[in-house]
This record gives C-alpha cells, structure tokens and sequence, in this order.
C-alpha cells in the first residue's frame, strides 16, 4: 500500500465556494494509468490532476476526468502550477509539461495566467450540424445564433456557439434525448461553449459550457479555462481587432461562479487567467 498526498482547489474563484474544484496529486510516481482513472472517478471532480517530474519543463502533468485522460485543460492548469509553486520553490513563473505540448504560466500572489498551447491561427472546423439543428439541440432558435458556431481548437478542440444575447446564454437549454446527433470533437467529446459579449458591460462575456456526461445526460462545467482559450482563438479566426481583452463569467447557472480573464496580443498568443484558492488538504492510501 502506497500514500499519496493531495490537495483541493478552486480555480477562478472569487470567493471561497466560488471557481471549478480541483484535485491535484502532488506526486504521482508510482501510479499506473488505472490508478490514477479511479482516483479521478473516486473524487468525482470534472478533472484530477497528477503531478510527475519532467525533463523539459518545472513538472509533467497528467489530467484525468472521470471517464478519461485529457491533452490539455485550462483550469487544471492553473490549479496544478499553483500546487508545483509551492513544492518545487519556482517563483511566479513556471512551465508545465502536458500532451499537448509545454505551457507557460505566471502569477501575481493567487492570480495564474497560462499561455495556450497553439502557434499561428488555430484550428478551426465547421459545426458538422446546420445552424437550425444546433441551436435547437441547445433549447435556443437558429435567430438567437451571432454567427454560425465552429469547431476551435487552441489546445483541445470544443464547439464553440456565439449567441446575440446574455439572455441567449441562461436560456439554453440542452435536450439530453436528443444526444446522438451532437456533434463530437476529435476525442469524441459532445461539448457546446455557448456565449455572448454583454452590451451594457463593454469587455465582459457570459458564457455556459455544457459536456455530455459518461452515462448518458449533460452536465454544465463552472468555468472552463480551455474553453476561454478557444474564446481567443474564436476572435482570431473571425478577425477580430488586435489586442483584445475580456473578462469571461461562467458557473452562475449552476451557483459555482467563475471569473475568467482572457486576453489576446497583437502577435495572436492567447492567455487565460484567474484566481486559485486552496481549501483543503489529504492523503489516500492505495
């Protein structure tokens, strides 16, 4: 039987209670691949993170949901560097090693900002489903859709849909009987990122990021810092003008309320940040 140590976190949070929770195993070496799955599934989290040593970058991070290993996730990432800080004696800057490539990240005290893993205009695809049909899948009419919605793909691949309105946005709705037309992404996730930029609030979003769930139904995520990355490669591949800046709120739905910060430079590199707050430690023994 081997100890391992953890800690849980919430990340863009603004207030205690606030943010997307974390799980984040210290030190992982030791662990197989079957180890960490349960681990993720026993704490139940959206993501569990394991932290290994790596030769290229301060740690090497493996990121697990309850059903499977992901390439790369936004708030996994900042609650991880915020743990690695502590251990490994960084200072405010450090790199973290994922599947998907070497990312950057930075803080001031609690606040961590990650560079996404993309170079040059992202990846980008067509919805894969006509407009009337998507935003029918998500309880809305084709007229609430800005633009048609697109597959973005800044480090992991989510469909993201522009909506008119914040109104737009807390009305969707999902309709979880109709899942076996939904598009998937290229791991074969069914996701939707569904936002609008607030009229009354100049530089302020309202987003929503629903998943469907291992089993059957969909679930809505609090705040998704890959999904925000994918925000910034939205507004890069629709030319939007250079350098943009926003804040991002998620999780009022679902009373988890997150504050993600996203900003693009004039050189397209696109960065995410938000607060991380540490509420608790434990150990477990497998």
């Amino acid at each position: 039987m081997t100890t391992y140590a953890f800690r849980l976190l919430n990340v863009f949070a603004e207030s205690t209670f606030g943010g997307n929770p974390l799980c984040v195993f210290e030190d992982a070496r030791g662990m197989d691949d079957a180890t960490m799955q349960a681990l993720a599934l026993q704490f139940n989290l959206s993501e569990t993170t394991f932290i290994l040593p790596s030769e290229q970058a301060s740690a090497r991070v493996r990121i697990f949901t309850t059903g499977y290993e992901m390439r790369f996730a936004g708030h996994p990432t900042l609650g991880t560097a915020h743990v690695v800080r502590d251990l490994a004696r960084t200072g405010d800057a450090l790199t973290l090693e994922f599947a998907a490539g070497v990312v950057p990240v930075t803080a001031q005290a609690d606040a961590w900002t990650f560079t996404a893993p993309h170079r040059g205009k992202p990846k980008t695809a067509p919805a894969g489903l006509p407009d009337a049909d998507m935003a029918s899948l998500l309880g809305l009419r084709e007229q609430d859709l800005l633009m048609p919605p697109m597959w973005v793909d800044t480090g992991a691949d989510q469909l993201l849909v522009p909506v008119r309105s914040v109104d737009a946005v807390r009305r969707a709705n999902p309709d979880s009987a109709r899942l076996g037309i939904w598009p998937q992404s290229s791991l074969g996730r069914k996701t939707a990122y569904v936002f609008a930029f607030d009229p009354e609030q100049p530089g302020r979003v309202l987003s929503r990021y629903f998943f469907t769930k291992q089993g059957g139904g969909v679930a809505e995520d609090p705040g998704t810092g890959s999904a925000c990355a994918n925000l910034g490669g939205w507004l890069l591949a629709t030319g939007h003008a250079l350098p943009a800046a926003c804040a991002i709120d998620q999780g009022e739905a679902v009373g988890r309320p997150c504050r993600l910060r996203l900003a693009v430079d004039a050189e397209g590199a696109i960065r995410v940040g938000g607060r991380v707050l540490e509420i608790g430690r434990g150990t477990v023994t497998v």
